[in-house]
């Protein structure tokens, strides 16, 4: 499954990279993300590499999952790349970039669930839960930035 978004918030895109880049925040204000741990931490030459262990918890369903994080300051996006877990794949990529005062934000997200179950269970809100998460980000801005 596949989804983007792009919404314009009023906020700086440094700003926007830095609440999204920081994976290890992420049980504070999303959720469903009950535990967040960074596994490996390293500097490469697009920026910052980190794999981070996630917690998360849907209704009745409990999943832990690992990505490879990129923190890329220089083009202002950071993307997440599945490691291991319950998907046959997952990728992430959110873009920031200036729009006046404010930031484009970009979103998109492509993944498949390794069970037909949960994929059958999580496309019919799939949608929903696209922009409940992007909400979630927004809240949090809201409330660290003003």
């Amino acid at each position: 499954m596949r989804y983007r978004l792009t919404k314009r918030l009023p906020y700086r895109p440094d700003q926007m990279f830095d609440l999204v880049g920081g994976v290890e925040d992420y049980p504070r204000f999303v959720p469903w993300v009950t535990d967040m741990r960074i596994l490996d931490r390293r500097e490469v030459p697009a920026g910052e590499s980190l794999d981070a262990r996630a917690e998360v918890k849907f209704a009745i369903v409990r999943e832990a999952f690992t990505t490879r994080v990129l923190r890329d300051r220089a083009r202002l996006e950071v993307r997440a790349d599945l490691l291991s877990g319950p998907f046959r794949k997952l990728e992430t990529v959110w873009r920031f970039t200036p729009d006046g005062d404010g930031t484009q934000v970009a979103f998109s997200i492509d993944f498949e669930f390794g069970s037909r179950l949960l994929q059958a269970l999580l496309a019919a809100n799939f949608e929903r839960a696209v922009n409940r998460l992007v909400g979630c980000f927004e809240t949090r801005a809201a409330a660290l930035y003003g």
